[in-house]
């Protein structure tokens, strides 16, 4: 089966949990002999055209110089771009069985191409401008991208889904029918400890605490949907308990400056450590480090940071917000607290610092249920599924039987 997958990101250009979740699940894909490739725009740096080592083919398109353009604009005429070079693309390798959309930033090719084509189109919400801005749609460009997330949602044969909270919202926002939605959850890789021995992860750990000091973790962008300034409110009652704790806050966003100014005045700067942009290796031997992981978040659709926490061992505190709800299970894998609450919130972190044996025994939960339930296999078979159910429903329909005879999966596949 030869699949051409639609993605704004895919590495070196990641901004978030999308391109990490493409590129895993495109991988993933390949290894079940599925032909994946991977359109995307060429957006900061990589080449024009690859094969990786897990035999995903990569295609980088040049995005179009639109100075002084609003950037739904931009997307738009990328995506002009993005259908010109699938044309030629099926024109050199032959036709691609199905398409694969994420998110509204490819809704204009992923449409253009299923019509031109007469091919099944999957689509994969990961987020919703309605969810980013709390239910509102306070502007224009929102309501360009709401509208472009309900066409993309309306002309796919399926829409999957990263939990059941959004797929409840793509039906409550764009009407979608609950048996077109399909829940597949995003995974992880469960990486070996970084650390050789105890004296290297003492020292690692000496960059951020005095020894035997708590160490709280937080990496993400910082983005007032994160719930950052909750975090900020909730540390001058960490400290009232633990004095010599320290907070790392790891990553960039638009709301980085107004967080820091807020620690000022809450006189809590010095205990406050914020790192900006780190490393893959960094954010993991943090993981590795950290007495807890917090993800203090107010919308959130997955909460792909808190899986990674899991995957390496560190206990989580998270808000009891959309998919967080579904990772993480209360007093079984973590701590969940009441979302938008300072106090609830350092409750839960003085919690998992104060008794130890119980945070590492919802840990070990926690390891346990990344490895059974959130492995790249896994997802990938589940998606193959969603890919079978489209096809089946394409056979089915006039183009199925117009463009027969097929050689994809069909439903029995599942």
């Amino acid at each position: 089966m030869r699949v051409l997958m639609l993605s704004w990101e895919y590495p070196p250009h990641t901004v978030g949990g999308m391109g990490r979740h493409v590129t895993e699940l495109a991988a993933a894909l390949a290894q079940q002999q599925i032909e994946v490739h991977v359109l995307c725009p060429l957006l900061r740096g990589g080449l024009p055209s690859e094969q990786t080592a897990d035999g995903v083919f990569v295609h980088r398109i040049a995005a179009p110089q639109m100075e002084g353009y609003g950037y739904v604009s931009f997307v738009q005429q990328t995506n002009a771009e993005l259908e010109h070079a699938a044309r030629k693309l099926c024109d050199q390798l032959g036709s691609f069985d199905l398409i694969h959309a994420h998110d509204w930033l490819t809704a204009g090719v992923a449409v253009a191409l299923k019509h031109l084509w007469r091919r099944p189109l999957v689509a994969t919400i990961h987020a919703t401008e309605r969810g980013r801005q709390q239910g509102n749609l306070s502007s224009g460009h929102s309501d360009q991208i709401n509208n472009l997330e309900w066409w993309l949602t309306y002309e796919a044969w399926r829409v999957i889904t990263c939990s059941r909270f959004m797929a409840e919202q793509v039906h409550a926002y764009f009407n979608t029918p609950t048996d077109k939605i399909d829940v597949v959850p995003n995974g992880i890789h469960i990486l070996a400890d970084p650390f050789r021995t105890k004296h290297e992860r003492a020292i690692f750990r000496r960059r951020f605490v005095a020894k035997d000091a708590p160490l709280v973790f937080y990496v993400g962008r910082i983005v007032y949907e994160k719930g950052l300034h909750v975090l900020i409110e909730a540390w001058p009652f960490v400290l009232q308990e633990l004095p010599a704790a320290r907070l790392v806050i790891a990553g960039t966003g638009d709301q980085l400056d107004r967080i820091k100014q807020r620690a000022v005045e809450l006189h809590v700067q010095d205990s406050i450590a914020f790192t900006g942009f780190i490393s893959d290796g960094d954010r993991e031997r943090l993981y590795h480090t950290a007495d807890v992981a917090v993800f203090p978040s107010i919308y959130e659709p997955f909460g792909i940071v808190a899986l990674e926490a899991m995957a390496a061992g560190c206990p989580v505190v998270v808000a009891s917000t959309g998919g967080l709800a579904e990772v993480v299970q209360l007093h079984e894998t973590g701590v969940v607290v009441y979302p938008n609450d300072a106090e609830s919130l350092a409750w839960g972190i003085l919690h998992t610092i104060n008794h130890p044996d119980w945070a590492q025994a919802r840990a070990a939960n926690a390891l346990r249920e990344v490895r059974e339930r959130y492995n790249w296999p896994t997802i990938a078979t589940a998606t193959i599924a969603v890919y079978a159910h489209a096809v089946s429903d394409w056979r089915q329909a006039s183009w199925g039987a117009e463009l027969a005879p097929y050689s994809g999966p069909t439903q029995s596949a599942e």
